[in-house]
């Protein structure tokens, strides 16, 4: 026990110290902002300091929480919903050849089609709804997940699965010590992007549905020109999607992939 413990706690951190790398891109992006800020102004760009000040004076609101909880809580439902049927299906479908080539020209008419499109047509379907947002973020998303999923299990090591089998291990087995590790290193990538997706069609559903969510908000901020406000609505998306992908998405990567350990310096010694 106490040495599962102390694994964990040195992958996390490990995890935590390669953050410094991230969070000198991210004053990188600062300085850049900055210099836009004194290029064009407050009113075209106002300075990150002047946006940190909006932001803070957001969530002394009541409100901003709640829009932004309503916000959150629809956008990872159709994350979660993507993720579920893009793994599911993609995970059946790559076994298949001719099931390939069947989804290949469906996915290309799916992601073809504007997200703004979709939206149209949800709000026509399901109204002023959470269903329009739903509908809207699987949509803009699963395609993603799907074709990473069904080419990563298309192209498997199929003479490692016959050396398992030939060594006694079932078809569950198989699956999870040899296709589910194999998949999960283009499952998280395109979840990582699908998660970014989904946050954004479900702003501008919000928006152009007017549900009551963030997108709302940044629509009455709009109006009223103010920048700086419009600017930190965005800050608090960008911060939820941090939150759910570094809290959630790539712990969850860590555990599944602990074999890679082993081919790093600190790993297992061969």
């Amino acid at each position: 026990m106490g040495h599962i413990v102390l694994d964990r706690m040195g992958r996390l951190g490990r995890f935590l110290w390669s953050g410094w790398v991230g969070v000198a891109g991210l004053a990188l992006f600062a300085a850049l902002w900055q210099q836009g800020h004194e290029a064009y102004g407050d009113f075209i760009l106002p300075s990150p300091l002047a946006t940190f000040d909006a932001t803070v004076a957001l969530l002394k609101s009541d409100e901003t929480w709640r829009l932004a909880g309503a916000t959150t809580l629809r956008a990872l439902e159709g994350f979660a919903l993507t993720a579920l049927l893009g793994g599911v299906l993609g995970l059946a479908v790559g076994y298949s050849a001719a099931a390939m080539r069947l989804a290949r020209p469906l996915l290309t008419i799916i992601m073809g089609v504007p997200p703004i499109a979709w939206i149209v047509l949800a709000m026509i379907w399901f109204g002023s709804t959470a269903g329009t947002i739903l509908t809207t973020t699987v949509v803009a998303s699963f395609p993603l997940v799907f074709a990473n999923v069904a080419e990563a299990v298309a192209t498997r090591d199929r003479a490692l699965e016959d050396m398992a089998k030939a060594f006694g291990a079932g078809p569950l087995q198989r699956l999870w010590t040899i296709v589910i590790r194999h998949v999960t290193g283009q499952y998280f990538p395109a979840l990582a992007v699908a998660l970014g997706s989904t946050f954004k069609v479900a702003v501008m559903a919000e928006l152009l549905a007017n549900i009551d969510g963030i997108g709302v908000a940044l629509a009455m901020s709009r109006s009223n020109l103010d920048v700086a406000q419009s600017i930190a609505w965005v800050v608090l998306i960008v911060a939820v999607i941090f939150v759910v992908e570094y809290g959630i998405v790539h712990p969850i990567r860590a555990e599944l992939e602990r074999w890679r350990d082993a081919a790093r310096p600190w790993g297992i010694k061969r």
